[in-house]
Parts: structure tokens; C-alpha cells; sequence
């Protein structure tokens, strides 16, 4: 067995106080409080089990992104999302639940002594979050956003990342971008809740976020030295589609966190806008004179899913595909130009998640019932716009920063022999190709 290097003592040793520091503090869910008598059993379980829908989609996400990649990078790639459960949930649970939903401080960012390690998140409702289901289940739902947003990011740098200078990042990114992002839209105290600005189930917070950092963790790293391969797995892809559009109706319908006519609207908009999407894209490719792909169908599909997102609870049907229709178009001429360039986004993560969150955030102050541009409102529209410069100066910009300190930490590409060897091998020393026979 190798001597572990000097960090894996250091980071193992960190665990193993905060292990200590979080036992003393936790205690049992407090319940029987001034809301209890609020509680809801159908709002409860439809919360349960959309924040078990949306759990799902991260591993969906890991085949989705796996099955592009070639063969010997399949694991690295599925590792980066799934590993994202587990680290993400510790930080939710210790200080990130409370960065984004604690007491505001100057609607910029939570105090992170609110909820620190989950104090004072029982099983009682909350007036301001969870008026009629637990908060600790509102706590848990908006925990699985939280896994997803950093596991899209990585297939922009996909086939070439160190894998722990991943975790720092992940972990960086997370407290510093997401919360605050979080905090700015969704708690009541957020200036741009304050303005207005709608994001039903994180188009700005999740997307554009993620899309915004893929661009600069594309730029920060290079390209690699083979920018062409076949996908590994297509059934992966399709697989992955398919538990992603599954687990879209919690992200989508569960932000309306009840049991209600909204959820079931989200629901609809939800898959009328995947399909469009999906259409769309593969009848562009055939207008174009390129073949309906399989790859295709699933990537117009996701990208219908990312666009109605902010607008799922505020549009009708045929808003709703409309929307797909728009995206689809515009991520697809995205992906199509960026191959011209010289940016290196592997699995095009800016042109599907970032455009397409900022055409479903754009539209959604277009359509927006009774505030959008087409009931002659004009306030909801420019405060979207205004949002659009924010989130991507600061997304940009702060993803930009915490890859340069992490690059200070650690060496943030593998090297080029371990590119050459690829991921799964250099750094988890796994493969899914079958040895040959001697």
C-alpha cells in the first residue's frame, strides 16, 4: 500500500472534527411548534417524493454526460456528478442551507449561523419557506438543486480535470456562487425577489449559473489535445434523457411546493416544452442537411427542460412550447458555431444550459401571466435583463476566481500523459474496457 500523501491526512483529519463538532450539535427534529397544526399530509408526501424526483436526476445526469465521453474517460465523468451527492449534502447540511435560506443579511447572502448543521430545522412547518410541510423537507428539497448545479459544470472541462482539484472547486463554487444565487432569487428578503424577478424552479439559479461557470472553466483549462471522439455509450445518453425528463417533473412541478393546480401547470409545461424541444432539434438537424440523431432527440429534449424551467409555473401550455421551439433553435446554431471556435466545451454545456436558461429567463418575462411584456408590462422584462448582467458578471467572474485559486492549490488539468491514458485509468484506476485475452 502507498504512504498517503501529507492533504489526505489533513483533509481526513478536517472530516474527523467536523464529525465531532456536528454530533454535539445535532439533536432530534424539534416538532409540536406554534405551525405544527399547518402541516399538510398531501402537500408532505407529493414534497417527498418530488425531492426524491430530483435526487434522481443527478445520476440520470452522470449517464447523460458519460455516454458522450469516450471510452476511457466514462467513469471519471460519471464520478464527477455522482460524487456530487455526497459532498454537496455535507455542505448543504452545514453551512450552505443557511448561506441561502438563513436570516438575510442585506439581501445578499444568509448568515450562516441560522441554520448551522441544520439547528432549528425540524419537522414543523415554516411560514416563510414551508408554510404546510415539514422545513426540514423544504431544506432537503432545495439540497438536491443545490447537488445538481456543480455536477453540470463538469462536462465543459470533462477529459481533463484533476479530479481533486474538482472537489475544490465544487465545494468553492457552491458556497460562493450558488448560495448567494439562491439567496438573491428564492428568499423573501433577496433584492432580486425584491425587484420581481422570477425564476420558478432555477433557470437563473441552477442554469445560467452553471452555464456561465462551464464558460470559464472551458477557457481556464484548454482545450484537449483530442478535441474528437465517438460517444461511448449512446444508450447511456438516452437512459440518462430519460431519468433526467423523469426527474424534471419534481424540480419543476415540486417548486410549487404544494400539492395544487400550479404543480399539476408545471407538470404540463414541463413536458410540452421537452418535447417541442426535442422535435425542433431533430427537424433542424434534417433542415440543415444533418442526420436525426439519437444524441440529438436527447439533447433537444434537455435543453427544453433547462428553458421552461424559470417560466414552468408562469406560462400556459402553448407558451410553454413555444419556449422549447425557441431554445432548441438557439442552442442548436450555439453548438453548431462554437465547433468553429477555438473554446473547448466538451459536452456544450454553455450553449445548452447557459443559452437555454437565458432564453426560458428572457421569455419568461415575455409570458409571464398578468407582469410579462405581452400583457403591456414592461418593469418584469427589464429587471430580467438587468438580472441576465448580474448573474453573468458575477457567475462568470466569481467561477473565473475560484478556478484561479484553485489552480493555486492544486494543479487543475491531469497531465498530458494522464490525458493521453485517460481519466478513468490516471485518476481512479477503473476501466469499462474488457481486458484482452492473453
Amino acid at each position: 500500500m502507498s504512504k498517503p500523501k501529507t492533504r489526505w491526512i489533513v483533509i481526513f483529519a478536517i472530516l474527523c472534527a467536523l464529525q465531532l463538532l456536528v454530533l454535539f450539535q445535532a439533536g432530534n427534529p424539534e416538532s409540536g411548534g406554534a405551525h405544527a397544526a399547518a402541516l399538510d399530509k398531501a402537500d408532505t408526501a407529493w414534497m417527498i417524493v418530488a425531492t426524491a424526483f430530483v435526487l434522481f436526476m443527478t445520476p440520470g445526469l452522470s449517464f447523460f454526460y458519460g455516454g458522450m465521453v469516450g471510452t476511457k474517460n466514462v467513469i471519471s465523468t460519471m464520478l464527477q456528478s455522482f460524487i456530487a451527492l455526497g459532498v454537496i449534502s455535507l455542505l448543504w447540511y452545514l453551512v450552505g442551507f443557511s448561506l441561502a435560506f438563513g436570516e438575510s443579511i442585506g439581501g445578499i447572502i444568509g448568515n450562516p449561523a441560522t441554520f448551522f448543521a441544520f439547528r432549528g430545522v425540524g419537522v414543523d412547518p415554516h411560514p416563510d419557506f414551508a408554510p404546510t410541510f415539514p422545513f426540514l423537507l423544504f431544506a432537503l428539497f432545495q439540497l438536491k438543486f443545490a447537488i445538481i448545479t456543480p455536477a453540470l459544470i463538469t462536462g465543459s472541462f470533462a477529459e481533463r480535470v484533476k479530479f481533486t482539484s474538482y472537489l475544490i472547486f465544487m465545494c468553492l463554487f457552491s458556497l460562493v456562487i450558488y448560495c448567494p444565487l439562491a439567496h438573491w432569487t428564492w428568499h423573501p428578503q433577496g433584492f432580486l425577489r425584491q425587484w420581481g424577478v422570477l425564476d420558478f424552479a432555477g433557470g437563473t439559479v441552477v442554469h445560467m449559473s452553471a452555464g456561465f461557470a462551464a464558460l470559464a472553466g472551458a477557457y481556464i483549462l484548454g482545450k484537449r489535445e483530442n478535441k474528437t471522439h465517438v460517444p461511448a455509450n449512446i444508450p447511456f445518453i438516452i437512459l440518462g434523457t430519460g431519468m433526467l425528463w423523469f426527474g424534471w417533473f419534481g424540480f419543476n412541478a415540486g417548486s410549487a411546493l404544494a400539492a395544487n393546480g400550479l404543480a399539476v401547470l408545471a407538470f404540463a409545461t414541463t413536458n410540452m416544452a421537452s418535447a417541442s424541444a426535442m422535435i425542433t432539434w431533430v427537424m433542424f438537424d434534417a433542415l440543415v442537411g444533418r442526420k436525426i440523431s439519437a444524441m440529438g432527440a436527447c439533447i433537444g429534449a434537455v435543453v427544453g427542460l433547462v428553458a421552461i424551467t424559470p417560466a414552468a409555473g408562469f406560462v400556459n401550455i402553448g407558451q410553454s412550447v413555444f419556449i422549447g421551439f425557441a431554445a432548441a433553435i438557439v442552442s442548436n446554431l450555439a453548438v453548431y458555431y462554437k465547433q468553429r471556435t477555438s473554446l473547448d466545451d466538451t459536452l456544450d454545456v454553455f450553449p445548452c444550459h447557459g443559452l437555454g436558461g437565458i432564453v426560458g429567463m428572457i421569455l419568461t418575462a415575455v409570458f409571464a401571466k398578468d407582469v410579462g411584456l405581452v400583457y403591456g408590462e414592461t418593469k418584469t422584462f427589464l429587471y430580467h435583463l438587468l438580472t441576465l448582467v448580474i448573474v453573468g458578471v458575477f457567475t462568470f467572474g466569481g467561477s473565473y476566481v475560484i478556478y484561479k485559486i484553485t489552480g493555486v492549490m492544486t494543479r487543475l488539468r491531469v497531465s498530458a500523459d494522464d490525458e493521453r491514458l485517460g481519466l478513468d485509468l490516471s485518476q481512479h484506476a477503473e476501466t469499462i474496457v474488457a481486458e484482452k485475452a492473453a
